[in-house]
């Protein structure tokens, strides 16, 4: 087996940081690369000491899981949440009194996308975004990192940040760590993320481990550019792929800045369902028990329901609008597609146990006149579909608070899975959650067989691990 070493030491500062870094009080980490001998210096400032824009009160728990009360300046949030993408300012085909009334708390907006257009200075001469399209609730806008895959083909990565060819024009854009916080300064967002270098996890190899000890380097330049923390909070987000080393590594960095929040990137990407909830799970019990948690990227209501079982408060996705627009419905028992020809005579609501108005109002059958004719179809389905996903957020709360979310979790499977035939990844992980499915999961062997607790979610932070 080829020699590992992970330790923490001084070092002095290396020359070939950036030079903004040189401005920073910090004190430099550095560690020794477990794919070879590099080291890679993380400088960083004293923690934040300033007071923070949020209050994150535990109102509930069972095990992992936990229900919270997340106070932000414009919205008093109820954990665990779903939170719908407007990438420009807008939920495609909702109004907003609309997506107040099915219980929208917080909005995410694209940084990226808003600085092309309308521009971050409009917005700030309108007040905000949130004044610009008359959002009363909370929002959250993200770095631009992700563009670094969803446009990859346009983007050049380097120390300084992301290069771009914008879509609009083709001229290049330059996002740096600092121009990402002082876009979203402008922007106005109760929650702004950090830029983070941004890889998916089905890649492999050293890119890996050079994105994680960026996005280290970067969140202390996101922090020195963050010039509104009295009602702004930045987010880091834990990167590292699906190494345990290199997230245990993002973790303990980050969480040594403290900051507000902390966000879990890099999943959701086409990565293994069984890679998946392990790094959920390992992250979920590292981080702060008295800070907000967030799987950026997951909307799928069976992910959501796994990851809040493993300690996860935070969500968000375009699936529900995007898969709305494509014809399909969430329903308890998965998805209903409505562009099939055998709704074309079905005079049922969309899901009969759904309280929304477009159960009330509309059948199965007319909403299938529209989806392949009409944009109103497309319309009626996003509202439906934010609904299921906010009365999913709602009802985890509620029965977490109310100590059944065993049974919540057992009720949730059984609809979905009515055969019994529940995903050996998500009997793994709701045992690694402490709760018993066994009432509704096929038996598979013991996870504990697989996974000792030293692999899944245990803070390994207070020792060196040497592998000889």
């Amino acid at each position: 087996m080829r020699n590992s070493i992970v330790i923490a030491f001084p070092l002095r500062l290396r020359p070939n940081i950036s030079n903004t870094l040189l401005h920073h009080k910090f004190r430099p980490t550095c560690f020794h690369s477990h794919e070879g001998h590099t080291i890679s210096c993380v400088p960083y400032p004293a923690p934040q000491t300033k007071p923070m824009a949020l209050h994150f009160e535990i109102l509930g728990r069972f095990n992992r899981a936990r229900a919270a009360q997340l106070t932000l300046p414009h919205f008093v949030c109820q954990t665990p949440l779903f939170m719908p993408v407007g990438t420009q300012g807008t939920i495609k085909g909702l109004a907003n009194n609309e997506l107040e009334r099915i219980g929208c708390q917080i909005i995410l907006g694209n940084t990226y996308h808003l600085a092309l257009r309308p521009t971050s200075e409009l917005l700030e001469e309108a007040g905000g975004l949130h004044n610009f399209m008359n959002w009363p609730r909370a929002m959250l806008t993200d770095s631009g990192g992700f563009q670094m895959v969803s446009l990859l083909h346009l983007a050049d990565i380097t120390e300084e940040g992301v290069t771009f060819q914008s879509p609009v024009d083709g001229k290049p854009m330059l996002l740096t760590p600092e121009e990402s916080i002082q876009i979203q300064n402008r922007i106005g967002a109760d929650i702004i993320m950090a830029l983070d270098d941004v890889v998916k996890t089905t890649i492999t190899g050293p890119r890996i481990e050079e994105a994680m000890y960026r996005t280290l380097r970067w969140i202390d330049r996101c922090i020195t550019a963050h010039k509104r923390p009295h009602d702004q909070n930045l987010f880091g987000i834990v990167q590292g792929g699906l190494d345990p080393e290199l997230r245990d590594i993002c973790v303990k960095g980050l969480v040594d800045r403290n900051l507000p929040g902390y966000a879990i990137g890099g999943l959701a990407g086409g990565e293994d369902k069984d890679s998946f909830w392990r790094v959920v799970a390992q992250c979920t019990a590292a981080l702060p028990e008295d800070k907000p948690r967030y799987v950026m990227g997951v909307g799928y209501p069976l992910d959501i329901v796994v990851c809040s079982a493993l300690g996860a408060d935070m969500y968000d996705c375009v699936y529900p609008t995007r898969t709305a627009r494509f014809g399909t419905a969430l329903i308890p028992e998965g998805v209903l597609k409505l562009k099939h020809r055998a709704m074309a005579d079905d005079t049922r609501p969309i899901d009969p146990t759904c309280p929304c108005m477009v159960c009330k109002n509309y059948t199965r059958a007319y909403i299938h006149c529209l989806v392949t004719k009409d944009a109103m179809g497309s319309q009626l389905l996003s509202y439906h579909n934010l609904y299921y996903m906010m009365r999913l957020s709602r009802n985890l709360h509620t029965s977490i608070v109310e100590g059944r979310f065993p049974k919540f979790v057992c009720d949730f499977l059984q609809t979905m899975f009515p055969k019994g035939d529940v995903p050996e990844w998500v009997c793994n992980a709701m045992e690694v959650a402490g709760i018993d499915i066994s009432s509704c999961c096929a038996t598979f062997p013991s996870c504990q067989e697989k996974y000792s607790s030293d692999e899944i979610g245990t803070n390994r932070f207070d020792k060196v691990k040497i592998e000889i």
